[in-house]
Formats: C-alpha cells, structure tokens, sequence
C-alpha cells in the first residue's frame, strides 16, 4: 500500500500518512504558463495499491482535473489498483435533473473518475445516496456520525439535546446521529428560492426550552444554516449549534455565521480551511485524518469497513 497526496488537502494528506505510519510517493504535479497540469510520479508504482487523497474543493475544477490526471499516471505507471480517496466530493449537489435541460454533473464525474483508472472510492458524507448508483466500482462512503456524536457526548448534557435536519433531505443523516445519542429528533420543511437563499416553512418537533443541534453534510454559502438557527430560536429554543461534514464556506458565509444566532459551527477538515475560517470565533473544525487512514488500512488489508462506524472506535 502507498499513497500519493495530491494539492487541494496537503495537512489532511500528511495526517493520514502520519497515522498510517507511511512515507507519501513523491510526486511533481506542476502548471505550465497557461496552467494546464502536468504530473509525474517519482518512484515505481508498479503492482502497487494506491491510495489517492484529493479533494475536489475550491477552485473544483482545477483539483478535479489534478486528481484525473494523477491517476492516469500511475495507471500508465502500472500500478495494481488505484482508490481515489475524495474526502470531499464536488458537484454531488448535482446528482439529478432539476429542470428540462440541466445535467447530471455527480454521474458525469463518476465517469470520468472511472475511466481515468479509479478501481474504488472512498469518500465521505455524499450530499445523498443515490450517488453511489453513478459507479460500477465499489464504493465506501463513510459517515461521520460516530465523530460527531463523540464530541457531543463530550460536550453537551444528553438529556436536552434536540438533533435537527435543516431539510427532509438530510432526515437519515440526522435520525442516525439522533438514534445514537437517544435524543428526539426534529425536522425543518423548507422551501429554496434560489441558490443559496431559502424560506423556512415549518418545524416538525418541539425544541422549545431545548439545545438544538443541526446536523447536515455541508455549509457553502450558510443561508440554510442560519435560516434553520433563526427558526428554531424563535420556536424557542435554548441555543443552536450545528455539525457539517464539510464546510465549504464560500463568499460570506463566514460573516453570516458569525453574525447569526448559531453559537457554534462544528466541521471537518474535508477540506482544506482558509485563514479566515481558522480565525472566527463561532466555527470548530475536528480532524479526519485517524478516521480516513483507519479506513484505507481497511480497504487495503481486506477488513470491514462497516464496523468502523461503531462508537467505540478511534477513542
């Protein structure tokens, strides 16, 4: 087994090879003047198992381009089997036709992850399941639903806990993380008027005098989050936090969250933290790092992936 870190997550890379207790293949992934990437692997790969970290964040298309071309390389170097490790996935929101003539963009870059060389995924908290459906390799997608509801336990009094889906999309997200933490759950019906903008409708449950905790997959431009804060403070609710698998955190996300009612935004390192994000108050980011090297000496040595979402792993 090697890995091979590629650009758009170099700290999460290095925490994983830390934990796997491997030295990274080196690699010279460069631009030329008019910024077409080049990659050249710098050892042999041949029969190897390869193990890719990349996540395709922000600017998407240029790391999905790196990852594509990567695996290309040490398809062409003769490796054994190449897993493409996409922390996060982009263009998963668009994973069905919205309107008569838009695309499916999450199946067409399943395809082009296939045909680049890609034998498996591992990737975490898709935007939905269906994803899975787009690929004829296999596929593991992790949930961190085990990490979050740790520092949960860690940190709240379990007997006033709410858990809430900011939508009825993220319902099963939020019943598992609810069911392991034996706490109600509660559900916002919302409508989105556009891109980034929503209308809460109604709320399903009652928080009044209760700790919410929203629970989601991603953060981008944060109007979801702070609409759901807004309406759950005033059903009254004790105070919110939220728990995001990935944050995005695009444009003025940032400013709103801080400026919102949320008293806390808990996320993962999927993707790689900007100065700012590091330096606000109300956002927490928890590392990955054991969780995905845990689970690719998994993949590579053939045991379940299942059991690594137990409670009591990874203490």
């Amino acid at each position: 087994m090697k890995i091979l870190i590629c650009n758009s997550n170099r700290s999460l890379g290095k925490g994983i090879a830390d934990h796997l207790k491997v030295t990274p293949i080196q690699a010279s992934i460069q631009r030329f003047a008019d910024k077409e990437i080049f990659v050249e692997v710098g050892e042999n790969v041949r029969g190897q198992d390869i193990f890719v970290i990349q996540s395709t964040s922000n600017p998407t298309n240029d790391h999905l381009m790196e990852l594509l071309i990567t695996m290309d390389a040490l398809k062409r170097g003769s490796a054994r089997t190449i897993t493409a490790v996409i922390p996060y996935y982009g263009y998963a929101r668009q994973d069905r036709k919205t309107s008569p003539r838009s695309p499916i963009s999450a199946k067409l870059v399943a395809n082009l992850l296939t045909v680049a060389g890609a034998n498996r995924i591992l990737t975490i908290d898709w935007h939905s399941g269906q994803i899975q459906g787009f690929f004829d390799i296999p596929t593991d997608n992790l949930t961190l639903a085990p990490l979050f509801c740790r520092h949960i336990f860690k940190n709240y009094e379990q007997d006033s806990i709410v858990v809430v889906s900011p939508d009825v999309g993220g319902l099963v997200r939020a019943r598992i993380v609810a069911e392991h933490l034996g706490a109600p759950l509660a559900i916002i019906d919302k409508r989105r008027i556009a891109p980034g903008q929503v209308s809460v409708l109604n709320l399903m449950g009652d928080v009044k005098g209760q700790s919410c905790i929203l629970i989601d997959d991603m953060v981008d431009s944060g109007g979801t989050l702070c609409e759901a804060a807004d309406a759950l403070k005033k059903a009254g609710a004790l105070f919110v936090d939220a728990y995001v698998s990935h944050g995005v955190l695009s444009g003025q996300a940032v400013e709103k969250i801080e400026q919102s009612c949320l008293r806390q935004v808990v996320i993962s390192d999927t993707i790689q933290p900007s100065s700012i994000i590091l330096g606000s108050s109300k956002i927490e980011m928890i590392s990955v790092a054991a969780f995905l090297g845990e689970a690719i000496d998994r993949i590579a040595h053939g045991h379940s992936i299942s059991s690594l979402f137990g409670l009591d792993k990874l203490d």
